[in-house]
């Protein structure tokens, strides 16, 4: 990796930030995908099936789509990351 001309190399206190920063990251996508699926689960079973008395239909339908949204959650972060790292290569 080469440095534009007008940037600084960084620092070892900057590298440990930017640690901390990427382990954050990571445990809000994991707290993330928990909490959406429970959500969807929770809807589903304890609010839907039990008032339209469709077990359990509406449970995996809605657990379903609380993973889809824990993983598109997952990919918008990831796509963030990559798009960061590639204008950072540029020296943008």
């Amino acid at each position: 990796m080469t440095l534009h001309p007008t940037q600084k190399p960084r620092t070892d206190r900057q590298k440990k930030g930017d640690v901390i920063r990427y382990l954050g990251v990571a445990s809000t996508v994991g707290i993330n995908m928990v909490v959406s699926t429970f959500v969807g689960f929770a809807l589903g079973y304890w609010v839907l099936d039990r008032y339209l008395d469709s077990y359990p239909w509406c449970t995996l339908l809605l657990t379903a789509l609380g993973i889809a949204a824990g993983f598109r959650y997952l990919f918008r972060i990831a796509k963030k990351a990559n798009e960061k790292e590639d204008s950072s290569e540029q020296g943008v």
